[in-house]
C-alpha cells in the first residue's frame, strides 16, 4: 500500500487538522469528538443542517460546510460511520434556535447512529434519508437503496434555502422533494484500498469493471469488460432515466462525480458523453 499518511490510526485527526488550516477562513474544526462547523456562528433563527458519514469519499462532507450549505460535518473514520455523540456534539454547537435537520445517506450504521444522536437532541429537529442509487435494491450496508451522490444535491438546495430563512419544517419538505427527485449510479474501474486494511477491497481484472457498484466497494449489479465511456454513460443514464422516469423535454440537473478519484480530464469527458446523451 502506497500512501501518503504518517500512522494509520492518526489518518483522520491529522486529515482535519489539515483542513481546517487550509481553510481557517470559512470552517473550524473540533478534535473531540470529531465535526466541522462553519468559522462563525449560525446566524440567528436560521435551520442549522447537519451531515455526516464515514471519510474517504472527500469532499464529502466536510467540504460542503459554509454559506448556503452545512452548518456541520461529522466526519467518521475511513467508510465508517460517524458516532452519536459526534452528531449531538455538532448539532449542541450550530443550532442557533431554529431547529437541526440531519440529512443522513442510508446506511445502517449512519442512520441507527443519527437516529440515536436524534433521540438524545433536547433541541428541535428533523432528518431526511437519501436514498438515490438505483444500482441495487439492497447491499451488505443497507435495507433498501444506498445514498450516495444525490446527498449533495439535497445539501445544497436545502441548505440555500435554509440560508434565506425558511422554517425546519419547510427544510425538511424541501429536503424530502429532492431526494425523490435524485437518481445515481456507479462504476468501479479498480477497488480502493482502505489504510486500516492494507489491501484492496476487492479484486477485479484489469480489463474488467464493476457496473453499479457501492461506494464501500459493495458488489454493484454485473461485473463486465471495460467499455468506451460512452457506453458506460449510456448504460447508467439508461438505469437512472428509466427509474426516474424522464421523459424528452424534462429538465434535469446534472451531477457526475468521482469521489476523489478520478481525474477532472475523465470528469469533463464523460460530463460531455452525459450531456450528449440527455440531448
Amino acid at each position: 500500500m502506497k500512501k501518503l499518511i504518517n500512522a494509520v490510526d492518526d489518518v483522520l485527526a491529522e486529515s482535519l487538522r489539515g483542513f481546517a488550516r487550509a481553510h481557517a477562513d470559512i470552517v473550524r474544526a473540533s478534535a473531540e469528538p470529531a465535526f466541522v462547523t462553519r468559522a462563525g456562528k449560525t446566524p440567528a433563527g436560521k435551520v442549522a443542517l447537519i451531515s455526516g458519514g464515514g471519510s474517504g469519499h472527500e469532499p464529502m462532507h466536510a467540504g460542503l460546510v459554509g454559506k448556503g450549505m452545512l452548518d456541520a460535518a461529522c466526519p467518521g473514520a475511513v467508510f465508517t460511520s460517524p458516532t452519536p455523540d459526534q452528531m449531538l456534539a455538532a448539532a449542541q454547537a450550530v443550532d442557533s434556535g431554529a431547529g437541526v435537520l440531519f440529512i443522513v445517506k442510508n446506511y445502517e450504521g449512519d442512520v441507527m447512529n443519527f437516529e440515536m444522536a436524534a433521540e438524545m437532541y433536547e433541541g428541535n429537529h428533523a432528518s431526511v434519508l437519501v436514498n438515490d442509487d438505483v444500482a441495487v435494491q439492497d447491499s451488505l450496508f443497507t435495507t433498501g437503496r444506498r445514498g450516495v451522490a444525490g446527498t449533495v444535491i439535497v445539501e445544497k438546495i436545502a441548505g440555500a434555502l435554509a440560508e434565506e430563512g425558511a422554517d425546519l419544517e419547510a427544510c425538511r419538505a424541501m429536503a424530502g422533494r429532492v431526494v425523490a427527485a435524485t437518481r445515481s449510479m456507479g462504476v468501479a474501474l479498480t477497488s480502493c484500498t482502505v489504510p486500516a486494511a492494507g489491501t484492496p477491497t476487492f479484486e477485479i481484472g484489469d480489463n474488467e469493471i464493476e457496473m453499479g457498484v457501492g461506494i464501500h466497494g459493495e458488489p454493484g449489479r454485473k461485473r463486465i469488460p471495460m467499455q468506451p465511456a460512452d457506453e458506460l454513460c449510456s448504460t447508467m443514464l439508461d438505469a437512472i432515466a428509466s427509474d426516474l422516469g424522464v421523459r424528452t423535454g424534462d429538465e434535469v440537473l446534472l451531477l457526475v462525480n468521482g469521489f476523489g478519484a478520478t481525474p477532472a480530464m475523465e470528469l469533463y469527458l464523460l460530463h460531455d458523453s452525459a450531456t450528449r446523451w440527455l440531448d
